[in-house]
């Protein structure tokens, strides 16, 4: 599998790649940016280590790399600053990105590639390149909440001092200030999270605040998230590679699930080779199914307002 990052010469770009080297299951990683030479010493960097840890071709290029690609990973983007939404980055990121879609229209792509976008706001940037790419919906996916679900098990974790391959949780919507926290079905080793001990409503709480506000709190202290990310992409890329079909909270256009249509947003998704095979619809908490909803009105009216669409 080949899987070419149009970002790849900056932090998350070059973080995925650094992660999807150490997984050693993809053969070949393109790292594509509009600064080349920045791709190139990442690239270089790469390959530099490859000896220890993979056999993978580690390449930097063009958009033309592109053209012959399993996974299209779309990094590039302007950073969010400290004390903005995720949203708010929409009109500054909407004009780069088409730029970016334009470039990646020029090249006939490989049948089955898919197009998987972790520029934010990633939910409304998943929407736009599902229309742009012409593309079947299952083959564009976003990061979605991928990765504020990791950083909720991480805090889990360390809350309850518990092996944080152990802790089952996840939050859904979209990804930004009203993503929901799915504690119904959130589990610790198996048993039900409400029921740990020294887990209560307050806990919980200040839990969910500490996750909502982590991505700032990493851009405040060292510039942008990189680490975190790049294993949630890599987590997402083997499912795909590997055929593994595992659930994941990744972004997808809803034609349904949970009432929500024509917006993209993260639900409960089965991702394998061919990109969403499908979504699974568990029983939420009724509040959590209204949160769920009020995520898919907040991003339909943000796409109408700012995409027309």
């Amino acid at each position: 599998m080949k899987v070419s990052i149009i970002g790849g010469g900056g932090l998350v770009g070059s973080c995925a790649g650094f992660a999807l080297q150490a997984g050693g299951i993809v053969r070949e990683i393109a790292l594509i940016d509009v600064n080349a030479e920045m791709a190139e010493g990442q690239a270089l960097d790469l390959m530099h280590g490859s000896s220890l840890i993979s056999d993978q071709r580690i390449i930097s290029g063009g958009t033309e790399q592109v053209a012959d690609s399993d996974v299209i990973l779309i990094t590039a983007g302007l950073r969010r600053k400290p004390d903005e939404s995720r949203l708010d980055l929409i009109n500054r990121n909407v004009e780069l990105f088409r730029n970016i879609l334009a470039d990646i229209r020029q090249y006939s792509l490989k049948s089955g590639a898919i197009c998987f976008v972790v520029s934010n706001p990633v939910d409304v940037l998943t929407y736009l390149a599902l229309k742009e790419l012409s593309l079947p919906p299952q083959q564009v996916i976003g990061l979605g909440t991928a990765l504020d679900t990791t950083r909720l098990r991480g805090i889990l974790a360390q809350q309850f001092d518990v092996p944080p391959t152990q802790v089952t949780a996840l939050l859904l919507g979209e990804h930004g200030d009203s993503m929901v926290p799915i504690w119904s079905a959130a589990q610790i080793a198996g048993l039900p999270l409400e029921k740990w001990p020294g887990c209560s409503a307050g806990v919980l709480q200040q839990i969910e605040k500490r996750t909502r506000g982590s991505g700032a709190e990493v851009i405040k202290k060292k510039g942008g998230a990189g680490f975190a990310v790049g294993v949630a992409i890599a987590d997402i890329i083997h499912s795909i590679a590997l055929d593994q079909r595992r659930v994941l909270p990744v972004s997808t256009l809803q034609q349904g699930t949970y009432g929500l249509r024509d917006v993209c947003l993260s639900v409960p998704t089965v991702v394998g080779r061919g990109g969403c095979q499908g979504h699974v619809e568990i029983e939420l908490w009724p509040k959590e199914r209204m949160g769920l909803q009020n995520s898919g009105k907040v991003l339909r009216e943000t796409i109408g307002k700012v995409l027309g669409g």
